[in-house]
């Protein structure tokens, strides 16, 4: 069974399943998030939604180059959550199953390719209060504190 976070599905809403990888990236002391600004402004664990036929570790390394710019190497998997939100870019409702790695972030090539996404160094700390969602907070507290 895979823990619930934040709030429980509205019976009345038709939920489309949305599965995707998110990273917790250890770098100079901090963690490597990403500040989304649209939808937003909200900090966010790298990572993303996984294709049709792309497996979970493809998409996480897909992801994270998308929003950060940084390659990353040895991912780990934590754990995963699951939440019931609005995605506003989508314009749908998914239920979202989370799935979390830790990894290294190794080399950055550029700039990122995502639109609207500034990678940033934060302290652990920082993360667990200010992520923009309670699992990723979770996560952040469980495994970073």
């Amino acid at each position: 069974m895979i823990r619930r976070v934040g709030p429980s599905p509205d019976p009345n809403i038709r939920y489309r399943l949305r599965p995707g990888v998110y990273a917790i990236l250890p770098m100079r002391g901090g963690l490597l998030v990403t500040l989304q600004t649209d939808p937003g402004p909200e900090l966010q664990l790298p990572g993303g939604g996984i294709d049709p036929g792309e497996s979970p570790l493809r998409a996480l390394h897909r992801e994270v180059f998308e929003e950060t710019g940084w390659h990353i190497s040895a991912p780990r998997r934590l754990g995963a959550f699951r939440r019931f939100i609005y995605m506003p870019e989508y314009d749908m409702w998914a239920e979202k199953i989370c799935t979390i790695y830790r990894a290294r972030p190794v080399r950055q090539i550029g700039p990122p390719s995502e639109p609207d996404h500034t990678p940033m160094v934060i302290s652990a700390a920082h993360a667990a209060t200010e992520l923009g969602n309670s699992g990723d907070r979770l996560f952040v507290t469980k495994h970073c504190l």
